[in-house]
């Protein structure tokens, strides 16, 4: 099957459990989701690779959420790639797909091609975001950049902030457009978790320096380390497809574990950018203010980061001075 090709389980999270281990964990896949989200931008390989690994990460930690709640994953660095952003939307209903989006800034100058793309991040962290909505807190959990990939610094996230042993497996095929990625994450399920079956608890701030601390003296470890070693063998291949589904891969990974898959889940590329949003943000500036905004061609331009979409206003009808309602997309 040639690269690019639509195949059935493309973007999808498919839920499975191991029960003689008793972990449970997901299978992502994104194919056209990731192709939407890189035709948007011109970056570098190197960022590609990131924003594919990021996406795919925030694909498999996003199934944990509630309906209308979001999920943001952003990793912020002192290196070239400065910033890489991405959100999950979880279904508005029963049955809808979850939508998500990426982008990322960096100094194309400084890019080194030969250095590993995680390098180039430097010294950073990495923030997990879930909002559930109007009239809310959102939680939030950092932990620092480590283990040399985004998938390792998301472990050790799970590790400090829920107190779960967590692994993740992820690997991507392609460049210049024709991207596939995709990733297992495998979990050690809590005990309230492992009678109710594939669900996932919520945030639980603590700490726990890593998964394996979390295990210690714990006499399910040495299931784990076998599951952790089992997943290890994934090829790139195997993990972004297109010839192997993800459920043959559960089998050739997992056959002796026991492996149970649970209904997939659609994911797509979605933004929730709008002129009425950008309206809104720009609500608490005086006239004053949105004259330093405004072009010599007499208008205010915005473009989302995200999906690139361009929109222009009359200044008289922005900020908490405006006259009326105008303007919109371009």
């Amino acid at each position: 099957m040639t690269l690019g090709a639509r195949i059935a389980w493309d973007d999808t999270v498919l839920p499975f459990r191991l029960d003689r281990p008793d972990l449970r964990g997901r299978v992502a896949r994104l194919e056209s989701t990731l192709g939407r989200v890189l035709a948007r931008h011109a970056y570098p390989p190197a960022v590609e690779a990131l924003v594919a690994e990021a996406l795919v990460l925030t694909a498999l930690v996003g199934q944990a959420v509630k309906l209308r709640w979001k999920l943001s994953l952003q990793v912020r660095g002192k290196g070239p790639i400065r910033l890489i952003a991405t959100d999950y939307f979880a279904p508005e209903a029963d049955g809808a797909a979850a939508r998500l989006r990426a982008w990322a800034g960096f100094d194309g100058p400084g890019l080194d091609p030969s250095a590993a793309p995680f390098d180039q991040i430097g010294p950073g962290h990495l923030a997990v975001t879930i909002d559930q909505g109007q009239g809310t807190l959102p939680y939030q959990g950092i932990t620092a950049l480590a283990g040399g990939s985004l998938a390792a610094s998301a472990e050790t996230y799970f590790a400090q902030s829920e107190q779960l042993p967590t692994r993740f497996r992820v690997g991507f095929l392609g460049a210049g457009g024709g991207w596939r990625a995709g990733g297992v994450m495998l979990q050690r399920m809590p005990p309230a978790a492992a009678a109710a079956g594939a669900g996932a608890p919520g945030p639980a701030p603590g700490g726990g320096a890593a998964a394996a601390d979390a295990l210690a003296g714990d006499a399910a470890a040495e299931d784990w380390r076998r599951a952790t070693l089992l997943l290890d063998t994934a090829t790139s291949a195997e993990l972004a497809g297109p010839e192997v589904q993800p459920t043959d891969l559960l089998v050739r990974l997992f056959h002796d574990e026991g492996p149970r898959v649970f209904a997939p889940r659609a994911v797509g590329f979605g933004c929730t950018c709008s002129a009425e949003r950008v309206r809104r943000s720009l609500s608490i500036y005086s006239a004053k203010d949105i004259a330093t905004m405004t072009t010599p061609a007499g208008i205010v331009t915005a473009d989302c980061q995200f999906c690139g979409a361009h929109y222009e206003f009359d200044p008289r009808t922005l900020g908490f001075e405006a006259e009326g309602a105008g303007g919109g997309a371009g």
